[in-house]
């Protein structure tokens, strides 16, 4: 019976990895189980991202949407049988022999993702410059990490309308030339060169008029430069530190090929995680992860994690809000116009809070009521009433006056806590 409630439940869901445990919270969540609007499980509040889902198939269409009608198409691939881009990640696997006893064992590592380079000594450097902790060596906490970023840096909701929840006919429209207009304008993909690589070719180029008129400017300025200026070409645009001879770097052609970056510096200037696979976004001389960008250009929910395209919607607690998602993080009930208290950035409303949130007063043990007044003491709390903040030993009220604490008990004296103490 309960198989079949599952499965039906399953048939009924609209989300990716039902069922799937949270690495959060392990055992006490029932397991994935995505809420009809928000981006979280509704069991325990996480988002898909801390959960075992198996998404590698999803992130390659999601990345492969992003890419298709760009300069980066050699990156995607259509498949046959429903024209959908997927996205064909560089996937390294470097072999290595290990002298055991008796014979040569092989020891494989494969990597999820690497720079897609045709040398794979420069995409084996770039990979060792990388903090180990976020290599994404497959069954890692790399690529877990890569995973982790891959839903919050690019969601699926910011590029594709279908993602959304009821967006109007008037709302897709305008998400879809907003998506035509930053990947017309912002969205690139990092190169992995040697810097020496870089200026040869760059030469070689302006050699021949190739017509690239920034790559000939930045050589034109190189050659104009003395050596020690020559030299400061080569330090990274965000640490300011030079560049080791030898060293791969990576490019952001959006930046402009006079700019380089260490390979663990190529980071959003936001939250400063590793741009994940190197896809950018340039804007105002600045690194973006996809999140940030589409942050810096348009509100975004606070309830349902998506972008507004609407010209109706709520400020509160600095954030935005759809109207209809400005809701009870507990029960989803519309908050407009109700009395609602904040419990870790999340509005909640009134009953659910009394319910669920409430501090406990320590001398009627019942749920302290978020509108009245309440006496705090470390951990500990009281209603700021004559009935419930006493002295533990002789009852006698303490409001306005001096108090001994002692371990979630109260004191008007010495003579009470050593007589309670006894």
């Amino acid at each position: 019976m309960d198989l079949f409630g599952k499965v039906k439940k399953m048939g009924l869901g609209h989300e990716q990895g039902f069922g799937a445990p949270c690495l959060k919270c392990k055992d006490k969540c029932e397991g994935f189980e995505l809420h009809f609007w928000r981006k979280i499980c509704r069991n325990c509040k996480c988002g898909q991202e801390e959960h075992d889902v198996l998404t590698s198939n999803e992130e390659d269409r999601k990345v492969g949407k992003l890419f298709e009608d760009t300069k980066y198409t050699t990156l995607i691939a259509k498949l046959k049988n429903d024209g959908i881009p997927m996205y064909k990640r560089n996937v390294m696997i470097l072999t290595n022999p290990v002298p055991a006893k008796k014979n040569i064992s092989i020891n494989t590592v494969t990597y999820e993702w690497a720079p897609p380079v045709q040398n794979q000594t420069l995409a084996r450097q770039y990979m060792q410059m990388l903090p180990k902790e976020k290599q994404p060596v497959a069954g890692s906490e790399g690529a877990q990490y890569r995973k982790k970023q891959l839903a919050k840096q690019l969601p699926a909701h910011d590029q594709d309308p279908s993602k959304c929840h009821e967006l109007s006919p008037n709302e897709v429209k305008q998400m879809e030339q907003f998506v035509k207009k930053y990947k017309t304008e912002a969205l690139g993909v990092g190169d992995v060169k040697l810097p020496g690589e870089v200026e040869t070719k760059a030469t070689d180029k302006n050699n021949v008029n190739s017509g690239d008129r920034s790559t000939s400017a930045a050589v034109g300025a190189m050659e104009d430069k003395s050596a020690d200026q020559k030299a400061s070409q080569y330090s990274c645009y965000r640490c300011k530190l030079s560049m080791k001879e030898g060293d791969p770097a990576v490019y952001a052609e959006r930046a402009g090929y006079d700019k380089l970056w260490h390979p663990a510096c190529f980071v959003c200037c936001t939250c400063s995680e590793l741009l994940v696979d190197m896809i950018y976004f340039w804007k105002n001389g600045n690194l973006y992860c996809g999140r940030h960008y589409c942050d810096s250009e348009k509100p975004r929910c606070a309830g349902c994690d998506e972008l507004i395209f609407s010209n109706e919607y709520t400020q509160a607690e600095g954030q935005n809000w759809h109207l209809k998602h400005f809701c009870c993080f507990d029960c989803d009930c519309v908050l407009a116009g109700e009395i609602y208290v904040m419990v870790n950035d999340k509005p909640v409303c009134k009953p659910c809070y009394v319910k669920n949130h409430a501090a406990i007063c320590q001398g009627c043990h019942n749920a302290i009521d978020p509108e009245v007044q309440r006496v705090t003491y470390n951990n500990f709390n009281w209603h700021a009433t004559e009935e419930c903040f006493l002295c533990s030993c002789c009852s006698k009220c303490l409001i306005g006056q001096k108090f001994m604490p002692v371990e979630g008990m109260v004191f008007c004296s010495v003579e009470c806590k050593k007589k309670m103490m006894s």
